[in-house]
C-alpha cells in the first residue's frame, strides 16, 4: 500500500505558497525521514497528508484512491504538543479508548502505567501524554503514522524509549511511518531513506 501525496501546493494567501508543487510517497513498512527548517512547511504538509488541512491544491490518496471521510483515518497523526490534542476535561483511559479499545500489549509496550489511566491530562508529563497519544493512534485500522516532532519536547532516555517501541510495533504490524524533525541525527538512526522539504518544495 502506498501513501502519496501528488503537486500539493498550499498558502494562506494567493501567490504566497509555503507548500508548492510537492510530491511524497511512503510504502507500507516504510520509515521514511522528512527535515527541513522551521517555518518550512513541515507541519503543514503534516496535516495535509492526514486530513486535518483540506485547504489545498493537488490530491492525497491511497493506493491512488481518495481517503475516506468520516470514518477511522488510516493515516494518523501525532503532533509534537499531545496536551494540545487531548481533551482537558477526559480522564486518559476514556482518551485513550475514544476510538478503540487499545490492547494491553500497546500499553506495555509504550510503558503506559495502569496507574496512569484514571489521571486527567494535566497530570501526566509531556512524555508521558505522548505515550497516550501514540497508543491511540496505531488502532486496528491505521495503515500509516505521521510523526511530526514528537519526541522533541523529552529527553533523550524518553526519547529512545519511545521510539523503539513505535519502530517494533510499525514493523509488527507493516505501517508505513514519515518521521518529520530537524535533527539529523535521530532521522539518520531511525529511517531508511530520508528527504528534505526544500527538495521537494519549489514555494
Amino acid at each position: 500500500m502506498y501513501l502519496k501525496a501528488e503537486n500539493i501546493s498550499f498558502g494562506y494567501k494567493k501567490d504566497n505558497w509555503i507548500l508548492r508543487n510537492v510530491n511524497i510517497s511512503l510504502g507500507s513498512g516504510e520509515v521514511l525521514g522528512l527535515i527541513g527548517d522551521s517555518g518550512s512547511g513541515k507541519s503543514t504538509l503534516c496535516k495535509i497528508l492526514s486530513g486535518y488541512e483540506t485547504n489545498y491544491n493537488g490530491t492525497v490518496s491511497l493506493d491512488g484512491k481518495k481517503i475516506p471521510s468520516g470514518i477511522y483515518n488510516p493515516v494518523q497523526l501525532i503532533f509534537q504538543h499531545p496536551e494540545k490534542a487531548v481533551n482537558p476535561k477526559w480522564k486518559m483511559k476514556d482518551i485513550l479508548n475514544e476510538g478503540h479499545i487499545v490492547s494491553q500489549e500497546l500499553l506495555e509496550s509504550f510503558g503506559i502505567k495502569e496507574n496512569w489511566l484514571n489521571r486527567w491530562p494535566n497530570e501526566l508529563s509531556g512524555g508521558e501524554l505522548q505515550r497516550f497519544a501514540l497508543a491511540r493512534a496505531l488502532g486496528p485500522g491505521t495503515k500509516f503514522l505521521i510523526a511530526d516532532e514528537i519526541t522533541t519536547m523529552v529527553d533523550a532516555i524518553t526519547q529512545a524509549q519511545i521510539w523503539e517501541s513505535i519502530l517494533n510495533i510499525v514493523e509488527e504490524l507493516n505501517i508505513g511511518v514519515l518521521v518529520v524533525s530537524h535533527d539529523k541525527n535521530l532521522i539518520n538512526k531511525l529511517c531508511h531513506d530520508v528527504l528534505h522539504l526544500s527538495d521537494i518544495n519549489t514555494g
